[in-house]
């Protein structure tokens, strides 16, 4: 099965530029929002004239775990689902005339379908989604969602095993590897050797593959 990883920060933090040295000809980029990447690079979207393309975007739960699947055969090792709290905040929007309950329902199934996916891929697929956070009413911050009944319906970051959080601290951007007693971070015992790292997804994914023998 693919490895599951998800990052979580507000938007500025360094989600997106922890990308920035991790190799496009094995990478694969699921934008839920369509946007620059925060840094110089060669990445290339994919289209009709240039299908070996890293970047594809798309919010549709359906499409992103085809997409995910294509990537893995053609050789992707690593996937990346940037802005995911906007696979779930369009498909809220597209569908705000809807009344009643049952689209958040749908909402979560969806956003439920992706992670779960994940395990459908090969061993060596390592998935990271980047997420941006929101602080409940108990003062812990989490994922975010869209509204209370999501939350009641799937608990997102307890389908993974690795959830990391990013820090700013005097222009220095890192990643947390260990629950701070305010959020939902976790990482396995022993992966990495201190609480912060650099927010650097290609030292991250090395560690990872390592620590599990992919």
């Amino acid at each position: 099965m693919g490895i599951p990883v998800m990052v979580l920060g507000e938007s500025g933090t360094g989600k997106s530029a922890s990308l920035r040295n991790l190799d496009p000809e094995t990478t694969f980029l699921i934008q839920a929002v369509s946007k620059p990447l925060p840094f110089r690079n060669n990445w290339q979207p994919i289209t009709k004239d240039n299908p070996k393309g890293s970047i594809f975007v798309c919010d549709n739960s359906a499409t992103i775990c085809k997409a995910m699947a294509a990537a893995a055969v053609k050789g992707k090792t690593q996937i990346i689902i940037d802005d995911f709290q906007y696979v779930m905040a369009n498909e809220f929007m597209r569908r705000s005339g809807e009344t009643g309950f049952n689209k958040f329902t749908e909402i979560a199934k969806h956003a439920w379908d992706i992670i779960m996916s994940i395990q459908h891929l090969p061993p060596g697929v390592t998935v990271y989604v980047l997420s941006h956070t929101e602080t409940n009413d108990q003062g812990k911050t989490k994922v975010k969602t869209i509204g209370k009944l999501l939350d009641e319906k799937i608990t997102l970051e307890g389908l993974f095993t690795i959830v990391m959080r990013t820090v700013v601290d005097d222009g220095k951007y890192s990643f947390s590897t260990q629950n701070s007693g305010f959020d939902t971070v976790k990482t396995p015992m022993e992966m990495f050797d201190s609480k912060l790292i650099d927010n650097d997804l290609a030292l991250v994914d090395q560690t990872i593959k390592s620590y599990f023998g992919v």
